[in-house]
């Protein structure tokens, strides 16, 4: 047997580099429509019940495994198999959230949802491409930390939106402000023209049947029954607590008295203060310990991120509070979604990436869509602080279910636990 790679060895090559990109491509669109979209509207009057219903724009990250057989089965005339798929999904995100603030929420508010809807549909295609490519890029032991690195670019993606798109809009007309974070996609658009498609067309399913079947087969066949249905679960909860809570986290902040300008310096540069530590972090737990194991640590910190909002809705405007709930929450929150997305490309097949990936993802999508919906009239009935102890309550259930999928002592990675 070979020896693990050491963290310097592991980091310092290309594979880790596209996971930059893939995370920084994936994650703008979501968290333009999650952050800087909710902002904007909480901030031309749009009231939070409306807001809220906004989370229902998400379902296409729900349904993405419905059509992402076709996009294991066909190609497009150019690029490849990944790579076209890439292109064509990159370049729509570009034109249509660029195009987006040109609508006037006040007047427009069905036009808006339409197309932050298409925003979505687009976004998610992307994600089903990107996902599948990533994980046929990876070999099986760096998938740990191939992914912690994918997931904290894709937070750092949010910075462009959550950050430098709410310190703009206090110096600029909302549609320019749209227009300069839709320039960011260019970013993913250059890693795809410079990326290598990877040899994988001879896996590629031979008819749409294939396509639709095999995947499934496949993963009820590698797990059993009883054990999928586990794992299933686990995929459904394990985010559904952290999610409802930052589902109107840039209207609480407004609703907390913070200026734009505030919530784009100071929440947002702790932000990044807190990828950077959970990077480094999250890199040496992948690498040192098991993928169970990170998920029991960073799940607990991504449980207890949560109480830092209560504490920051009970002390009021102030600006260090601000900081620390905002630090802790991407610490925990972000190191907490590395491990979570390696299991993920654990459970699947490589040879299946792009349906297994999008089915498994779309459940972790469930309550981001539709639990989330229900976030704005909750807080209207219960208020700020019950609301993020309620969002506390719900993050349990996911950390029990690990000791059916992931317990701590299973002493290899290569699946989840069996049942």
């Amino acid at each position: 047997m070979t020896s693990s790679p050491t963290f310097k060895q592991a980091i310092l090559n290309k594979h880790m580099l596209i996971c930059i990109f893939t995370g920084f491509s994936s994650g703008l669109p979501l968290f333009f429509l999650y952050q800087l979209v909710p902002g904007w509207l909480r901030s031309e009057g749009i009231s939070l019940a409306e807001i809220g219903l906004f989370s229902l724009i998400g379902i296409p990250y729900v349904w993405k495994f419905v059509w992402s057989p076709a996009m294991d089965r066909f190609q497009f005339p150019f690029l490849g198999r990944r790579r076209g798929w890439m292109l064509v999904t990159q370049l729509f995100l570009l034109l249509a959230i660029g195009l987006l603030g040109y609508l006037n929420p006040v007047k427009s508010i069905s036009a808006i949802a339409y197309i932050a809807a298409a925003i979505a549909f687009f976004s998610a295609s992307q994600d089903i491409v990107l996902d599948a490519y990533r994980r046929e890029l990876l070999k099986e032991h760096e998938l740990g930390l191939g992914n912690s690195i994918h997931v904290q670019a894709y937070r750092l993606a949010g910075l462009v939106p959550g950050s430098l798109g709410f310190i703009l809009a206090d110096h600029l007309p909302w549609h320019m402000v749209f227009v300069i974070v839709a320039l960011f996609m260019l970013i993913g658009i250059l890693m795809t023209l410079c990326i290598k498609e990877m040899d994988s067309a001879a896996n590629a399913p031979k008819t749409l049947e294939q396509a639709v079947v095999l995947p499934f087969k496949d993963f009820i066949n590698r797990e059993g029954i009883k054990s999928a249905l586990y794992i299933l679960s686990f995929l459904f909860l394990y985010k559904l607590g952290d999610s409802m809570a930052t589902a109107l986290q840039t209207p609480f902040f407004i609703d907390m008295g913070f200026s734009k300008t505030e919530i784009g310096v100071v929440a947002k540069s702790a932000s990044l203060i807190a990828m950077t530590i959970g990077l480094a972090v999250g890199g040496v737990v992948m690498i040192k310990l098991s993928i169970n194991r990170a998920l029991w640590l960073f799940g607990v910190v991504q449980i207890v991120s949560i109480l830092g909002f209560a504490a920051l809705a009970e002390i009021g405007h102030n600006t260090i509070a601000l900081a620390l709930a905002m630090g802790f929450e991407y610490l925990g929150v972000g190191l907490g979604t590395a491990a979570f997305t390696a299991f993920i490309a654990r459970a699947t097949n490589p040879a299946f990436a792009a349906t297994q990936f999008a089915l498994f993802t779309a459940l972790t999508a469930l309550p981001r869509t539709f639990a989330n919906a229900a976030t704005g009239y909750i807080v209207e009935i219960t208020g700020w602080t019950s609301f993020f102890f309620i969002c506390t309550a719900l993050a349990v259930p996911g950390m029990l279910m690990l000791f059916k999928v992931a317990p701590w002592d299973q002493q290899s990675d290569s699946k989840p636990a069996q049942s």
